[in-house]
C-alpha cells in the first residue's frame, strides 16, 4: 500500500511538506497503473515547483519513497503558487486513491497538522 502523509502548518494550513511511501500492489512491478500515476502526480509536482518557480525543495527520493519539504518563502505570490501546485497534487492523488479499488485499498492519504 502506498503511504502518503501531508503536513500542513498549524497556523496558516498551508502544505509544508509531504511524504509518500510504499507499493500498491495493484499489479505486478513494472505494470501497476496506481504506482506510476502516484510517482508520476508527486515528482512532477516536485519538478514543476522548482522549474517553474524556482523553488528548491529539500527532498529525499529512493524506491518507493519520496519526501519533499517547502522552505519559508518570503514572496506572498511565490508562496501561494506552490501551495496551489501542492495542493493540486493533493487533489491528483485523491483522484486516483478513489478511481481504484475499494477506498483506502491501495492508497492511503493522512493530513498531519504538525509545524507552526
Amino acid at each position: 500500500m502506498i503511504e502518503v502523509t501531508i503536513h500542513r502548518s498549524r497556523t496558516s494550513g498551508a502544505i509544508c511538506a509531504f511524504r509518500i511511501s510504499g507499493h500498491a500492489g495493484f499489479a505486478e512491478a513494472g505494470r501497476d497503473l496506481v504506482c506510476a500515476g502516484v510517482s508520476t502526480v508527486s515528482v512532477g509536482t516536485v519538478n514543476a515547483i522548482e522549474a517553474l518557480l524556482h523553488v528548491p525543495l529539500k527532498t529525499k527520493v529512493r524506491n518507493g519513497f519520496l519526501q519533499a519539504d517547502v522552505p519559508e518563502l518570503a514572496d506572498a505570490t511565490v508562496r501561494a503558487n506552490v501551495q496551489l501546485l501542492l495542493e493540486s497534487m493533493l487533489v491528483m492523488l485523491q483522484g486516483i486513491r478513489d478511481a481504484y479499488g475499494d477506498v483506502g485499498q491501495f492508497i492511503q492519504i493522512h493530513e498531519r497538522a504538525d509545524r507552526s
